[in-house]
């Protein structure tokens, strides 16, 4: 089964200026595109993200969020980088 992906992350991504598809790759949930180039696979299958958690309990999906941005801080600021694109249409 694939990942549903939410209106949010698709305007997301746009705001990046890249496209989204559900993954192909074992594991991964995102496929990002910047054009008809693959440049990153994102997400882990198996494991929540913020608009995930935000379906079920909005409390926690901000303390989701504030861990997983503390664990993975630094990787906002590597443009391009899968962690890059995790950060800003998962997180």
């Amino acid at each position: 089964m694939s990942y549903k992906i939410l209106p949010q992350q698709r305007t997301a991504a746009k705001k990046l200026g890249v496209t989204i598809k559900p993954s192909a790759v074992k594991g991964k949930k995102i496929a990002v595109f910047k054009g008809d180039k693959k440049i990153a696979d994102i997400g882990a299958i198996g494991y929540g993200d913020y608009w995930t958690y935000y379906q079920g309990d909005k409390f926690l999906a901000r303390e989701k969020r504030r861990a997983y941005q503390g664990r993975h801080d630094g990787e906002q600021n590597r443009i391009g980088s899968p962690g890059y694109y995790a950060w800003y249409i998962l997180w």
